[in-house]
């Protein structure tokens, strides 16, 4: 049996928190903008700081596992 927490946070996250996909921070114009499209270098950076933040969140602090078997 596998555990399949994390892979499945991982998965989730990674789509939500796509610059530029749902919302991104910081925009071009404002602080935070929805379903731009547009990124930039900040951005990215931004969304890669949160996307590590809340998965350390979900596996060290949580622990949240979904085992299949």
């Amino acid at each position: 049996m596998a555990d399949w927490g994390p892979v499945f946070v991982s998965v989730l996250l990674f789509a939500l928190l796509s610059p530029g996909l749902l919302f991104q921070m910081p925009g071009r114009v404002r602080c935070v903008e929805f379903c731009r499209f547009q990124t930039s270098g900040v951005a990215i950076l931004v969304h890669t700081i949160l996307y590590f933040a809340i998965i350390c969140v979900f596996t060290f602090t949580i622990k949240l596992h979904i085992w299949l078997g």
